[in-house]
């Protein structure tokens, strides 16, 4: 089975998000990619259409922006 991918920036908006996201869906589910640490990844996020973070890219490919932590320009 496909996972999601979680892409965040470790803002507290993000952490939140986070949280959240975990308290709803397994974490043996879901990629959680910490964009300020893993800065390689950038370019995959914004290939799966990601403009902001905190966002989840669900398996079939849907981008769902939460809330508004930071623009992948700025992390």
């Amino acid at each position: 089975m496909a996972k999601s991918t979680f892409y965040h920036a470790g803002c507290p908006v993000c952490v939140n998000a986070e949280e959240e996201l975990l308290g709803l869906i397994d974490k043996s589910e879901v990629d959680i990619i910490h964009l300020g640490e893993s800065k390689n990844r950038i370019a995959d996020a914004e290939k799966a259409g990601v403009k902001s973070v905190p966002a989840l890219v669900t398996p079939t490919g849907n981008v769902l922006h939460i809330n508004f932590g930071a623009s992948l320009e700025d992390v």
